[in-house]
């Protein structure tokens, strides 16, 4: 069962802009952790098995194992916060999110190809790197009926590129 989400932020917020090479890179396919806290601020952490972004950036779906990722959810579920990292292994390229415009939903069959897709880019990214071929497919294993979808609009966006410009808020003035 999925607690009922929680939206603390306005619907038509905008979402920050972003450079086409950070759009690029969430769109092939890259790591992706999400976490938020509990009331008292302790962190919940956990890799997405898979993701789907779509309106340029404007609205991402993060998918989830359950089974592995309780403490995240009853987090997101009762604080509304979430913040997720997409980070491109090969080159480092880091872009961050935090939003409080978040949902929780059961995964579907509709779900299957962006994971596929999903599981398929890391392959590459990771044999890129000289990572064995399955190694993605192993750390992003999970049960058809285990799967949790986060979808979210992102209120703030920040480079976290090692770098200078690391920390920079996307957007802003």
């Amino acid at each position: 069962m999925i607690p009922p989400s929680r939206v603390a932020c306005p619907l038509d917020t905008p979402t920050p802009p972003l450079k086409p090479e950070f759009l690029a890179m969430m769109v092939k396919g890259v790591s992706l952790i999400l976490s938020s806290c509990d009331h008292a601020l302790t962190p919940s952490v956990m890799r997405a098995v898979g993701c789907r972004v779509e309106d340029g950036g404007g609205r991402i779906t993060a998918f989830l194992a359950r089974s592995q990722s309780r403490q995240l959810l009853a987090d997101i579920a009762s604080s509304g916060r979430l913040a997720a990292v997409f980070s491109q292994p090969s080159t480092h390229l880091t872009v961050q999110f935090k939003s409080r415009r978040v949902r929780i939903r059961e995964g579907n069959a509709g779900d299957r190809p962006h994971l596929q897709r999903y599981v398929l880019s890391m392959e590459d990214e990771l044999g890129a790197l000289g990572y064995p071929r399955g190694l993605a497919s192993a750390m992003l294993s999970h049960q058809p009926d285990d799967l949790v979808a986060v979808e979210f609009m992102p209120d703030e966006a920040f480079d976290q590129t090692p770098g200078q410009r690391a920390g920079q808020r996307l957007g802003a003035a």
